[in-house]
């Protein structure tokens, strides 16, 4: 024990541990290890040392167009977590001060929209969006990005306006404050961690979406993600620039990440200590 009253952890937990962490990272080092290969040295796994190009990077930027996909992806994750979260927003607020008839089954209702797959929603969305012709722009996308994240962020934000104290906005209604302006003015600077904690993972679950950008778009509107089928052929896998473009993927997401780590945390923890 040390002098703050925490176990120590034994060798065989931290061998563990390490064991696991290594394991976890690996296919990450490997997919980097192949992006910054020879395509000669690509198909044989058996080389560990060897001097690294970036020839892979040079084609993906060069001959692939991944700034538009990147652009692309910038733009419908960004539109979709400020929408997801002013509409969430609000009706997790709702949810948690107002009372109303089946609220509880309503909210669960809300919160089931998140468990259907996509794969069984893409087809009725990709006739409704051929027959409004939205097909292949970043319009449908933000709109079934939302459908998946405004139930995630009800969820999420519900629970961190209900440990706010109902006093507080009793007091501003007394000086004369009306319900928006509570909620903008008190409600949100005071749930701004769990604010930012929802936002970070829809972030994340709308940068690595799949389904949906494969069969919504073709070529104005793809993401980063749908890349991987551009090296797929009869005469094998570009396993070299799939690399790449998986790492131009990962990155961004990952540097956020460590960014706002210290928020995350804060806002997964908002309320548990009174």
């Amino acid at each position: 024990m040390n002098p703050y009253g925490t176990k120590k952890i034994g060798f065989s937990t931290a061998v563990t541990l390490l064991i696991v962490c290594a394991v976890c990272v690996f296919p990450l080092l490997w997919m980097i290890m192949i992006s910054l290969k020879t395509k000669t040295l690509t198909y044989d796994p058996s080389v560990w040392f060897f001097s690294p190009t970036f020839e892979n990077y040079r084609m993906i930027f060069e001959n692939r167009n991944a700034v538009d996909y990147l652009k692309n992806s910038s733009i419908v994750v960004v539109l979709t977590t400020v929408f997801s979260i002013f509409i969430g927003g609000l009706a997790a607020y709702g949810f948690a001060r107002f009372e109303f008839k089946k609220k509880e089954n309503r909210a669960f209702w809300v919160l089931s929209l998140r468990m259907l797959p996509p794969m069984a929603s893409v087809i009725p969305i990709f006739v409704m969006a051929s027959l409004l012709g939205v097909l292949d722009t970043h319009i449908v996308l933000i709109v079934c990005y939302m459908l998946f994240n405004i139930p995630f962020t009800i969820w999420m934000m519900r629970s961190f306006f209900e440990e706010i104290p109902v006093a507080l906005e009793e007091a501003a209604f007394v000086d004369g404050a009306s319900r928006f302006k509570v909620f903008i003015k008190i409600i949100l600077p005071l749930a701004m961690p769990g604010l930012i904690a929802t936002a970070i993972f829809c972030l994340i679950n709308s940068w690595n979406e799949f389904v949906f950008a494969l069969f919504l778009t073709s070529a104005d509107a793809s993401t980063l993600p749908t890349t991987v089928t551009l090296f797929l052929s009869v005469t094998g896998v570009v396993w070299g620039e799939m690399s790449a473009i998986g790492i131009v993927t990962i990155l961004p997401v990952l540097v956020f990440a460590m960014i706002v780590q210290k928020y995350m945390i804060r806002g997964l923890t908002f309320g548990g200590v009174k």
